[in-house]
């Protein structure tokens, strides 16, 4: 066997002694959102292939599997366990420290949390990594690394349904030790789909559209486990009979480890998971082994009684001794191939990792095949990515530590990435908002929350832009009431879904058809937001600058779509003085506070992406693709084109500086009458600089704002412990105490603000920001679930955002 050191786990990772829960988590601030409490920990699993949970107590207990939905469930047959003995004693194990609550599995043992005041170990997260180390309870040194193959520029592996848990087992002591680990797993096969077909939308009681989810859980019938093996690797497959027609749900399941010439391997291919659990843990308890019991009948429709089992479970064992100073490497996987994400009631989508496995279903032996092979190779290419970033002396180890765990949401958000297609090379992309707003990569929110896909996956986030830029000329008259004006008791207008012209809020939602059906929230009407316009266009220019500035077609492909919405956001300029205006219900990403006549986050915003538009008009022209493209990419056009905007420019940028500032800082609208500092006033000089475009207003003005914002926002709410709010008065004091969104500290706006700072100068000030907001969220059971807000009193709203991974952004312009 080898002598291997034991693994370095880096020292900047989220750590947590295991099974220690939290005293005072933070809790959901309204009952219809989504509270799992405090047990989240890092996802495992590609992007857009579904991903399952392991908290920092050893659980399986999130189940992201079905594309879009949320299932949140300990199941604790899905489980390690270890078996130890020596000379004179043995002990075993499951190492999860929560014994299931409804009677299961009694005869089996659970992880201990606390002998003496030493505590059992910990749980270590550095994503895509992290680690349980194993401590005061059994003689050996016992580690459990758990990664799946995600890293930057990745757009293959990356894509994998699969994870890998690499054990490193030391012996420290003068006498040999006999280790056996064990993994067991439930057959879910057919499980993750939506029960009811076409689920009825009805508005919540915060104003959102919400539908219901009922998965098919522990329907089981025809599920069947079969053991599995070649000369170098052992497994189990966990399929199911009579699959005619492949759906959503439909696959297999694959638990496996390598064969090793002194290890001995042990199965058990089916034990009934709602019984004792005696019939697989009398053996391992015993002696470290399993009966090696094969069967591989499929479950039936009753439930246990008589001896039929209703969801068949499966177990691999591994045996193994240890001389006193060996150490062994052994890795198991779980592999899960269900190719089908279905949106509405047969609209149904390949996932990417089919381009390399196929679409059959039957993969899941193939993709843990893969991994048992290549693990090695994945994890340093990992470790090569994050390497120059943790090596950095001048980044502090809570900035690292979130930096890369903010980007579990990339593989838990929800998220869907189909397989490729003649239009989509690499296949199309998506986000949710979050579990609560679950519709997927609301523009306002990516604005700032996209940093990370653009820094690290940068054709997948040209993929999302692409999609938002074919949306813009479609329209969809389908009526719609509104769902705040239900909030604040009053009539609700009647509103079209999609007017041409218009940027989609949002690219659809998982009961629907996303890419194709945008604009799926009703909480306000979309069509008359003043931001979206603005960020459509800035984020087009952003990524073509970011990734190279070489992509013309990309702007090319985004002009026409540019022209309309700028066309279309300019008609809400009613008093013609160059800017659109604010008006009636809240009409931006505060979608709650409302904004009348120019306001400083709108109107710069706009100001700014007039710029964009000027540079992309300037690009495009140098390289005369006009007249092998479309009408509005013609030299003479595209010439009027600029035109027009450099003339709204000019008459915008004085009107600005005339109506909002006051001396001191920018005025949050020019109506309103309002003396709030709003946190988040000047992202559009923030994207201006970003960009390398002339600044929309002058530079000490921006710095005397940036001050303020810092002053007010931050120090003066609550001391600077929470972060910035949205908005307070000059003295840190709130406006209306009964205000929602300006007392709220917005993870992801904190981030983006933070970011500014760095960009004027401030990188220390910004430094104590982001990691006020970071203690919060990693001290308080936030972790692996980060919310779009909180609040002082310890509540949070809208959990699994997206909206703070503009973390990146922060590591973007330190660089």
């Amino acid at each position: 066997m080898t002598n291997q050191l034991s693994p370095k786990i880096p020292s900047c990772t989220w750590s947590r002694p295991i099974g220690l829960g939290w005293d005072k988590p933070y809790t959901v601030r309204y009952a219809s959102n989504i509270d799992d409490g405090p047990w989240h920990g890092m996802p495992l699993g590609g992007f857009g292939a579904g991903c399952i949970g392991r908290s920092s107590r050893g659980d399986f207990n999130l189940w992201h599997i079905d594309g879009g939905e949320h299932t949140f469930k300990n199941v604790p047959a899905c489980q390690f366990s270890v078996f130890e003995s020596n000379s004179t004693s043995s002990q075993t194990y499951a190492l999860s420290t929560q014994a299931p609550d409804d009677g299961t599995l009694k005869a089996w043992q659970w992880y201990p949390t606390t002998p003496g005041t030493k505590g059992t170990g910990n749980y270590h997260a550095l994503y895509p990594r992290s680690w349980f180390v194993y401590e005061n309870v059994f003689q050996a040194q016992l580690t459990c690394e758990q990664f799946s193959p995600v890293w930057a520029g990745n757009y293959q592996e990356t894509s994998y349904p699969v994870a890998i848990f690499l054990w490193n087992a030391h012996n420290p002591t003068d006498t040999p030790i006999t280790l056996s680990i064990m993994l067991t797993w439930q057959n879910m096969v057919g499980w993750f789909t939506n029960a009811l077909k076409s689920p009825e939308v009805r508005v919540r009681d915060d104003g959102s559209p919400v539908y219901e989810y009922q998965p098919r859980w522990g329907e089981s019938q025809g599920n069947y486990n079969q053991i599995v093996e070649n000369t170098q690797q052992f497994g189990c497959v966990l399929g199911r009979v009579g699959i005619d027609a492949l759906q959503e749900g439909d696959g297999t399941w694959c638990i496996a480890t390598l064969k090793h010439p002194q290890v001995e391997v042990f199965h058990h291919s089916r034990w009934n998971p709602e019984g004792t659990g005696e019939e697989i843990w009398q053996s391992f308890a015993k002696d470290g082994s399993l009966p090696n019991y094969v069967d591989t009948t499929p479950a039936t429709e009753n439930t246990q009684l008589g001896g039929a089992i209703a969801t068949p479970a499966a177990g691999i064992a591994i045996r193994f001794t240890l001389q006193p100073g060996e150490t062994l490497e052994m890795p198991f996987v779980v592999a899960w191939d269900l190719p089908i994400t279905e949106f509405a009631a047969g609209v149904n989508y390949y996932r990417r990792y089919t381009d390399f496995f196929g679409k059959n279903g039957n993969n899941a032996w193939a993709i843990a095949s893969t991994a048992l092979q290549e693990y090695q190779t994945w994890r340093s290419q990992i470790q090569s990515w994050q390497k120059p970033i943790l090596d950095r002396e001048d980044l502090p180890n809570w900035f690292k530590m979130a930096l890369f765990n903010e980007l579990y949401d990339l593989t838990s958000g929800g998220t869907l990435w189909s397989a490729a297609s003649e239009l989509n090379p690499i296949g199309q992309f998506a986000v949710l908002e979050c579990l609560d707003y679950r519709w997927y990569e609301s523009l306002d929110v990516r604005l700032y929350g996209s940093f990370a896909l653009l820094m690290l996956f940068p054709e997948l986030e040209k993929s999302v832009i692409r999609a938002f830029a074919r949306a813009i000329p479609q329209s969809d008259d389908t009526p719609r009431i509104i769902g705040y004006y239900m909030t604040i008791k009053a009539e609700s207008p009647i509103a079209v879904r999609k007017v041409a012209g218009a940027t989609p809020h949002d690219l659809g939602a998982p009961n629907e058809h996303v890419w194709e059906k945008t604009n799926y929230t009703s909480y306000q009407d979309c069509n008359l937001w003043k931001d979206l316009g603005s960020d459509f266009v800035l984020q087009v220019y952003r990524d073509f600058l970011l990734t190279g500035a070489d992509d013309v077609e990309f702007l090319a492909d985004c002009w026409n779509a540019i022209v309309q919405t700028l066309d279309y956001l300019k008609t809400f300029d009613l008093d013609g003085d160059g800017i659109p205006e604010n008006s009636g219900a809240p009409d931006q990403t505060f979608d709650d506070w409302r904004l009348q006549g120019v306001s400083a986050y709108c109107g710069g915003l706009w100001l700014a992406a007039l710029e964009a538009a000027i540079a992309i008009s300037d690009i495009l022209l140098t390289h005369k693709l006009g007249d092998l493209l479309s009408e509005t990419l013609r030299e003479g056009v595209l010439a009027v084109q600029k035109s027009t905007y450099e003339t709204w420019l000019q008459q915008s940028l004085p009107i600005y500086q005339e109506k909002l500032w006051n001396g001191e800082y920018y005025r949050l609208d020019s109506k309103s009458g309002s003396d709030v500092v709003m946190a988040d006033q000047l992202c559009g000089q923030f994207y201006a600089r970003l960009l390398d475009l002339p600044d929309i207003v002058p530079s000490d003005r921006a710095l005397s704002a940036l001050k303020t914002v810092y002053d007010a926002c931050f120090l003066k709410f609550c001391n600077g412990e929470f972060g910035a709010a949205n908005g307070v008065r000059r003295d840190g004091s709130p406006e209306n105490p009964k205000a929602t969104h300006p007392l709220e500290v917005w993870t992801g706006i904190n981030f983006g603000l933070a970011a500014f700072l760095v960009q004027m100068g401030m990188k220390d000030e910004a430094l104590r920001l982001t990691q006020a907001v970071v203690q919060q969220i990693y001290e308080n059971g936030l972790q692996f679930r980060t919310p779009e807000a909180i609040t002082a009193t310890n509540t949070f709203r809208a959990s699994t955002y997206l909206r703070p991974m503009a973390i990146w952004g922060i590591y973007l312009v330190i660089n």
